[in-house]
């Protein structure tokens, strides 16, 4: 598809269709980054629960059972 769609800034040429696909999806991955970025933020602030200890019945290290 080489037909030209839209115009850019000033007196540029016009965008070509994959110019316009790149640049939506340069938005839509932004707009993505951003929306995970502010997820993970809240899951930094949640609060966490506590590990379960396991000291007393094995050894975590080596992963086997104390006897």
């Amino acid at each position: 598809m080489t037909a030209k769609i839209g115009k850019t800034q000033g007196s540029k040429a016009p965008l070509t269709a994959a110019e316009v696909r790149e640049a939506r999806l340069k938005v839509a991955l932004k707009a993505n980054m951003a929306r995970r970025k502010s997820q993970a933020k809240q899951r930094g602030t949640e609060k966490k629960l506590p590990e379960p200890d396991f000291g007393a019945e094995s050894d975590n290290r080596s992963g086997t059972h104390k006897e």
